[in-house]
């Protein structure tokens, strides 16, 4: 499970941001997690009060916005929205594409006291 791992990794960015700002406490997080992250949102919300557990994290308010996939056609040049990365061009139904939003996973925002 990949997730907790993450997890930890997004608790230990958090800190070391909070701890940049000489916070107590960390009252709000805001994740940005793309379709094609490859991470499990029910997955992490399982494991994160494990990694939260004793961390300035701990009573933090969670948000998580999810962005979703999408892809420019290298044949056509057709944007379209893909939910998984083998999908083709709807419109020529060719595999070459660039993706350019979906992969995403990010601290968007920390509010701290």
């Amino acid at each position: 499970m990949h997730e907790l791992s993450i997890a930890m990794g997004i608790v230990k960015i958090a800190e070391k941001e909070a701890k940049k700002a000489n916070a107590k406490k960390i009252d709000l997080i805001e994740l940005e997690i793309g379709k094609l992250s490859g991470v499990e949102i029910d997955s992490l919300d399982f494991v994160w009060p494990m990694a939260i557990n004793g961390t300035l994290l701990e009573n933090a308010t969670k948000k998580i916005f999810n962005i979703k996939g999408i892809a420019v056609c290298m044949d056509c040049e057709y944007e379209y929205e893909i939910n998984n990365y083998y999908d083709p061009c709807p419109k020529c139904n060719s595999h070459f594409k660039n993706i350019i939003q979906g992969k995403e996973l990010r601290v968007k925002a920390l509010e701290v006291s």
